[in-house]
């Protein structure tokens, strides 16, 4: 029976690898940092990871995952109503919750689960989503599983989100839902200009805090701290996986009322295992270290200042960011690949990405900056990026 679905799926796969876009995984044998392994043996400077602060490897984190393995176990072998919350996991939840200015915090395996649980146990076909069309797939994902009427608004586009604002005013509830920043453009949510059009249309706030918390803002709370709404977003999802660890779980936090009917309802959190102790017990590590200093937030936009600086002046076609990412344009998605592969022989880790992970003809390298990187990283960095630009026409 697999037969006739198994020579499908090998022509797809060859189409692929014949287009020169076949994904291929680099192993890595060095836990994650500025500097790390392959399995070849090559030693290359990383600038592809979410390692945002510089945290993965960092050594109270480590230890307060150590710590918790001891105390706390490996696993818990359930969900969190059976018996799966531990005195830990509620620890974190309000350290969440103080860390944002919200009321309470869920845990989930991921942001990928708290994106997918969010929305159907607060809406159904009486009420109205607004989305970006640039946002994750994760928070896309989510909304078709929900039964509310969906609406979308070009990117970053205030004129368009009124309109849909407007139509869907039909609808009894509606909520905006955006990338806080934005993951293949770099770009930070315009959070000031969103939360004036709820107050205006009686609309509530969601965003995804993904790729900002620890970092974007003054303190690092996000978009609405860099934009002077901190407060005004009402629901708040977020991954432990990229700036704040880098290993896994997501979250999801906001008013207690909000929290409450998602423990009662929320699929991924019901029916997927607790958070494993390790992993709780090094985010409230991570905690420890952002909660009352900006040392490495303060570090790592330093990073990101002086690399769009040369890069910029190099003469690259850069999105325009004020985040830690540098969306590098090269538009053609073989393009993107050649050159991924000439920046590796030169030392350094990034990906090409090309659709459907961005659109069609807009293929890039992503670069993406950390507070683990020191100022010769970014030196020779700087200068590869230069010889194969140089090399390979671009610039």
């Amino acid at each position: 029976m697999y037969g006739k679905i198994k020579e499908h799926l090998q022509l797809q796969i060859s189409q692929i690898k014949d287009a020169g876009l076949y994904k291929s995984e680099r192993i890595i044998t060095s836990p994650q940092s500025a500097l790390i392994r392959l399995a070849d043996g090559q030693e290359v400077l990383n600038f592809c990871a979410n390692n945002y602060l510089g945290l993965s490897s960092h050594s109270a984190v480590i230890e307060g995952a150590n710590q918790a393995l001891e105390s706390r176990g490996y696993g818990l072998s359930s969900v969190r109503f059976i018996c799966g919350t531990q005195d830990i996991h509620k620890e974190l939840e309000a350290r969440i919750a103080k860390y944002f200015g919200t009321e309470d915090t869920i845990l989930y395996a991921a942001c990928f689960d708290a994106n997918g649980g969010v929305f159907e146990p607060l809406f159904d076909e009486n009420d109205a989503i607004i989305s970006d069309a640039l946002n994750h797939a994760s928070i896309i994902d989510g909304i078709r599983l929900c039964k509310a009427v969906r609406y979308r608004f070009s990117h970053a586009d205030m004129d368009d989100l009124e309109q849909q604002l407007i139509k869907a005013q039909a609808q009894r509830h509606r909520i905006i839902v955006t990338d806080d920043v934005f993951s293949m453009d770099g770009d930070i949510a315009l959070m000031d200009k969103i939360t004036a059009l709820a107050k205006k249309y009686d609309a509530l706030v969601m965003t995804d805090v993904c790729h900002s918390a620890g970092f974007i803002g003054k303190t690092g709370r996000g978009a609405a701290e860099y934009y002077g709404v901190h407060g005004q977003v009402d629901i708040i999802t977020g991954t432990l996986g990229k700036a704040m660890g880098g290993g896994l779980g997501g979250f999801t936090t906001g008013p207690k009322e909000i929290i409450e009917i998602l423990r009662q309802r929320s699929r991924p959190y019901l029916f997927s295992n607790s958070l494993s102790p390790a992993i709780v017990g090094a985010s409230l590590a991570v905690f420890d270290l952002i909660e009352h200093h900006t040392t490495l937030r303060d570090k790592l936009m330093e990073n990101v200042n002086y690399f769009k600086k040369h890069i910029s002046k190099a003469g690259f076609d850069l999105k325009p960011s004020d985040s830690a990412i540098v969306a590098l344009m090269l538009y053609d998605a073989q393009l993107s690949q050649v050159f991924a592969s000439r920046m590796l022989q030169e030392g350094i880790y990034v990906i090409g990405f090309y659709y459907p992970v961005v659109p069609k003809d807009q293929a890039r390298i992503r670069v993406q900056l950390s507070a683990a990187h020191e100022k010769q990283h970014l030196d020779k960095a700087i200068e590869a990026f230069i010889k194969v630009g140089k090399e390979l026409k671009v610039i």
